[in-house]
């Protein structure tokens, strides 16, 4: 059973929605020293006292990570860190945005003449 279970919706697209994650992994990697490859769509990654999968699913992100004797004692602070990452990462990505639609031209409206 895994210390840590974050899911995040995104509409961000398959592709922008993976490099978000690994943009996310990278940065916690360097902070808690994680080491990690990707299987497809799932991150595996390890640490000193702590593994876990950040997985990249069509609809959203899902983190589950085990944490090891030492590191539970800081589980609530760990959490609150990946948690404010996977948000502010999940923000700055832009979504994917639907194809313009085609512009109509608006019609001016008839002139009035004053007239005599």
């Amino acid at each position: 059973m895994a210390d840590i279970d974050i899911r995040r919706a995104h509409q961000l697209g398959h592709a922008a929605a993976k490099a978000a994650a690994d943009q996310m992994a990278d940065k916690l990697g360097k902070r808690f020293g994680l080491k990690g490859d990707w299987d497809g769509d799932v991150l595996r990654f390890q640490g000193t006292g702590v593994t876990g999968t950040l997985s990249v699913g069509p609809k959203d992100l899902h983190i589950a990570a085990t944490l090891g004797f030492l590191l539970k004692a800081m589980k609530g602070s760990i959490e609150q860190a990946v948690t404010r990452e996977l948000d502010t990462i999940l923000a700055a990505t832009p979504a994917a945005k639907p194809a313009p639609k085609a512009a109509t031209k608006k019609k001016a409206p008839p002139s009035r003449k004053k007239g005599g």
